[in-house]
């Protein structure tokens, strides 16, 4: 399936989801620049479910929006697990979510380095008071890790709703 298209069937699954379950979710997003809460927000209905959402592109707004320590970015970087704990922690205690996905990467085309590569992207979904944090490294330019990180985050959120049951 595209990776557009299957962004928009994820995005509505997971809509579905949380309006089922009553459940509202944000997201803290660096590197997919607002891309899952746009997916998310593009289905209908969507204001059962998400109420707000953060792009915290710079490390500046990762702290004065949603909390991350100056020492966690200055210690471990913007693309760490570290940071991302702290992303959603923050993103869903500001948001008054009961999930939140957290987002920080490196897309390219540079940026890279030999610890954290192009295409190393680091997710955190906190749910039901839990952080779990996980990190995967994509193929391809710039549009495809962002849009396979969408589609990671969006699959990895209805897994672990699923799983809970």
């Amino acid at each position: 399936m595209e990776l557009h298209q299957e962004i928009k069937t994820l995005a509505a699954k997971l809509g579905a989801i949380l309006t089922d379950k009553r459940l509202w979710i944000t997201t803290a997003e660096s590197c997919t620049g607002g891309g899952v809460s746009y997916a998310l927000t593009d289905t209908p209905g969507s204001s059962n479910y998400i109420d707000r959402a953060f792009v915290t592109y710079s490390n500046q707004a990762k702290h004065e929006l949603i909390g991350v320590t100056e020492q966690t970015l200055n210690s471990f970087g913007a693309v760490s697990e570290q940071t991302v704990v702290e992303m959603a922690s923050g993103a869903a205690k500001v948001a008054n979510a009961d999930i939140a996905i957290a987002i920080s990467g490196v897309a390219g085309p540079g940026g890279g380095t030999l610890d954290k590569p192009v295409g190393l992207v680091w997710f955190c979904i906190h749910f039901a008071g839990q952080n779990y944090p996980s990190k995967q490294v994509f193929a391809g330019g710039r549009a495809e890790v962002r849009l396979q990180a969408i589609v990671y985050s969006l699959k990895t959120v209805i897994e672990l709703i699923k799983s809970e049951n």
